[in-house]
């Protein structure tokens, strides 16, 4: 029969392993220490993920990525019409605006 009241789940924090710990208390204490070591360096992990400077590393890093595949093909040669069209665009905004500001 099933748990009506968990509806046959696991309680949360239960382990990968419907058994009860087994071992003598040395092994217990080594097992222990190991979830611990692991969970140190998962927090360590993520503290270092969560730093400003590796953000923006990361951003930088996938900003780059991005730039290059854009401006080159999979073989890596330069995509000279993506280029051209993004220079003709920032000819044209910077003309307009020395012409508005040339006008006021």
């Amino acid at each position: 029969m099933s748990d009506k009241k968990s509806g046959g789940k696991k309680p949360a924090g239960s382990g990968s392993s419907d058994k009860a710990p087994s071992g003598s208390p040395t092994e217990l204490e080594l097992q222990i220490q190991a979830r611990r070591d692991h969970l140190a360096a998962t927090i360590d992990e993520l503290t270092t993920r969560a730093q400003p400077k590796e953000i923006a590393r990361r951003s930088a890093a996938a900003l780059s990525d991005r730039f290059q595949t854009v401006t080159h093909t999979p073989e890596g040669e330069l995509r000279s019409e993506r280029v051209a069209a993004v220079a003709g665009a920032f000819v044209v905004v910077a003309g307009a605006l020395i012409f508005i500001r040339g006008r006021g």
